[in-house]
């Protein structure tokens, strides 16, 4: 008897944006709050906007069959309020001393988890990181970080343009 081959029942994008945090915790939520000011806006066909929450192993199959996954998080660097980084999952696996992201290791593991399905892992994967300034309950993002969104969604719109180039290394790439 052969294993059912998981088919999804509708066509993919080739290139999902997933943001990530708890918008319940301030700034822990920047991710999900750059997916919605990206809905704001015009996108070329092909691109799928998530808001992935709390990530966990119930992202492997949005995550399957992706060519592109660029994904947006608070990432905890020691850094100003409001700081973005451009990363890659490797720079995260490396750096096992770092707790970069409250998210970080269910995101990782179901971002690993997906290559074992049919249509495996994406091929590129880009994230964006946020360095949040407030954590405590609220809705509000902190004035740094509430400018960083419009900033970080510039971003992610030129990386959409060119999607084939490298990743680079972990770096504050916005002053």
């Amino acid at each position: 008897m052969t294993a059912p081959v998981y088919q999804p029942t509708h066509i993919r994008a080739e290139t999902l944006i997933l943001g990530l945090g708890n918008i319940l915790l301030q700034d822990e939520g920047v991710g999900v709050r750059v997916i919605e000011a990206m809905r704001e806006i015009p996108l070329p066909a092909g691109i799928e906007l998530l808001d992935g929450g709390t990530a966990s192993q119930d992202m492997i199959f949005a995550l399957a069959g992706r060519c592109v996954l660029i994904v947006i998080d608070a990432v905890q660097a020691d850094q100003e309020p409001g700081a973005i980084f451009r990363f890659n999952p490797r720079d995260l696996s490396l750096n096992h001393d770092a707790s970069l992201s409250v998210h970080q290791m269910g995101f990782l593991e179901a971002l690993h988890m997906a290559e074992l399905v049919p249509h495996g892992a994406p091929q590129q994967v880009v994230m964006y990181g946020i360095q949040p300034d407030k954590l405590g309950w609220g809705l509000e993002l902190s004035p740094a970080v509430a400018d960083a969104v419009p900033r970080v969604v510039g971003l992610i719109r030129n990386e959409i343009e060119t999607l084939n180039a490298p990743a680079s290394a972990m770096k504050n790439i916005v002053p």
